[in-house]
């Protein structure tokens, strides 16, 4: 057995082993409930709302649909950026949070996908809502369901394997 190989000692990940690294509870929260996780369902669901909506226009090309697509994505935009200011703080204010890869990785996605949405309402507000839904409005909306998807799953890995913004206690 090679002599700097030896069975008791355990491999240390350094970013583990800072002071703070499991410090992980919510700092921005109401009652122990965190804010970030309360606003994100509401980008989520306009978001694929938005996607829906331009679907049924383009099935019944009923002007409401239309209509109810620039609703969606304006408000799907706006709480979206509701959303990434409180998760923005919550990872500068915790280290615990801060000093996770996996943080900034969902951090640099979700700022992608907030740029599509303000796009996509954008476009919808400058060209007509009725006329911009087909194709680049309902492409722009397909685009940030899946960008949604991809940031969604990275946000749930960091809250169901690494317990972000939860506590561990269960109280506030």
């Amino acid at each position: 057995m090679d002599k700097d190989i030896q069975s008791d000692d355990a491999l240390v990940d350094p970013i583990s082993a800072q002071p703070h690294f499991h410090r992980t509870e919510s700092q921005i929260a109401i009652a122990g409930h965190p804010i970030h996780a309360m606003l994100v369902a509401f980008p989520i669901a306009l978001t694929m709302c938005t996607l829906g909506a331009d679907g049924f226009y383009w099935w019944t090309g009923d002007i409401f649909w239309a209509r109810a697509a620039l609703w969606a994505s304006g408000m799907g935009f706006l709480f979206g950026l509701l959303a990434g200011l409180s998760g923005t703080v919550e990872l500068l204010l915790v280290p615990g949070i801060r000093a996770r890869a996996a943080s900034w990785t969902h951090f640099v996605i979700a700022v992608m996908l907030l740029s599509i949405l303000g796009a996509n309402w954008g476009y919808r507000l400058g060209f007509g809502y009725e006329q911009a839904v087909l194709p680049w409005g309902i492409m722009l909306s397909a685009f940030a369901a899946g960008f949604t998807a991809i940031t969604g799953w990275h946000g749930g890995k960091l809250v169901f394997d690494y317990h972000i913004g939860t506590s561990s206690t269960g109280k506030g």
